[in-house]
């Protein structure tokens, strides 16, 4: 990609124009819960500009992080889901969008009865730097030589280390709309390992964003206006999830799809998608004779790690495995086999989790396994016929 064309420039003052004066190519239609607008000022709710509704993924008491939060709109929609036990963080480096999500932040806290918002000034693919920390700095310290340059760069590397705008492991949801595609090509992967970084092992991603169903070519990704205008920047659908799996997310899940595309150009689509996505498969493997079984209706199904699921079949998991199993995305596709006899964790021994194997149920049950049930009381009445 050629650096003369300034992507960040571009995003910043069509975005930054956006904040004063509501434009509609920024958008596509989105429907969200009206119970959490009636609050919202006019001027937040019109210059919003998604494609999607992550704020439905949000849980009570959770803490949430916005990736470019613009105007505020999702934040104070989650700020009323999260409820006083909960908080919610806007990152964004619009800063007419931060004033503008600032302006109400004090009316709806009192509206709402709590003030659980902040807003922050940063870039999403660098959750370290804290930019109000570089405008302070630059302030009293600018740089006029290759030596204050120097000094520049220990300061940005001490930042991040002591004063981390998020820290490690802290968030339990990540929410973004319309936001990811914004990023230079160069800084994308980082994007996805900075996500990964500040959520707390369990924690989930929610992110609506534009993606192609092709590549989408040179000359258009060398196009200002359409980088700006959530195009040119797009990931290709596929590639969307692998970004994830990459970064070491899993249970990737596209939880909504839209049917029509949101504009054709040159015949490629681009279309709005959800994607879900959880932190908290890595880790060690232990033996504590677990099972699983998925219900179907697929004969086979692959999960992140490799683990194949038969249909119907008692299949041998780590205990990790066996974990994650019972929580979203996959409950409800699995039933969960626990042992006879319980293996306390610092008993078990080392699973192998690239397995694929059938467990029998004599190692769930034990080979001493006797009982003998008749199954006189299998009904209400003692009557199972």
């Amino acid at each position: 990609m050629p650096y003369d064309l300034d992507i960040e420039a571009a995003v910043n003052a069509r975005y930054g124009a956006a904040a004063t004066a509501v434009e509609q190519a920024l958008c596509c239609p989105v429907e969200y819960d009206p119970q959490f607008l009636k609050i919202l000022p006019d001027e937040i709710i019109e210059r919003d500009y998604g494609c999607g509704d992550p704020s439905a993924f949000v849980k009570e008491g959770e803490t949430v992080l916005d990736l470019g939060s613009g105007g505020g709109k999702i934040c104070y929609i989650a700020s009323q889901i999260v409820g006083r036990k909960g908080s919610v963080i806007g990152i964004d480096t619009n800063l007419e969008m931060l004033s503008l999500a600032k302006k109400y932040r004090g009316e709806l806290g009192e509206k709402i009865g709590y003030s659980n918002v902040d807003f922050r000034y940063g870039k999403i693919q660098d959750l370290k730097l804290d930019l109000e920390l570089v405008d302070q700095y630059l302030k009293t310290k600018p740089i006029r030589s290759a030596e204050d340059f120097a000094e520049y760069e220990t300061f940005l590397q001490n930042s991040k280390a002591e004063s981390p705008l998020i820290a490690d492991k802290s968030i339990d949801v990540i929410l973004s709309n319309c936001v990811l595609n914004l990023v230079r090509p160069e800084f994308k992967i980082q994007m996805f390992e900075e996500m990964f970084r500040v959520l707390k092992r369990g924690g989930r991603v929610a992110v609506s964003d534009i993606v192609a169903d092709e590549d989408v070519p040179q000359h258009l990704q060398d196009d200002p206006e359409l980088w700006s205008g959530c195009i040119s920047g797009a990931f290709r659908e596929d590639a969307f999830i692998e970004a994830f799996e990459k970064a070491g997310f899993y249970g990737m899940e596209i939880v909504k799809r839209d049917e029509e595309p949101w504009q054709t150009i040159e015949g490629i689509e681009f279309r709005a998608v959800t994607i879900v996505a959880y932190k908290g498969k890595q880790g060690e493997c232990l033996e504590r004779n677990q099972a699983v079984i998925y219900k179907g209706p697929w004969k086979k199904v692959l999960d992140d790690d490799g683990h194949m699921l038969k249909r119907g079949a008692r299949m041998a998991v780590c205990d990790k495995t066996f974990k994650i199993f019972q929580e979203e995305p996959y409950a409800s596709e699995i039933v969960a086999v626990e042992p006879i006899e319980d293996i306390p964790l610092e008993n078990a021994g080392e699973f192998d989790c690239q397995r694929t194997a059938k467990r029998h149920p004599r190692e769930s049950k034990g080979l001493d396994y006797k009982l003998t049930e008749t199954g006189e009381n299998c009904g209400p009445d003692g009557d199972c016929c």
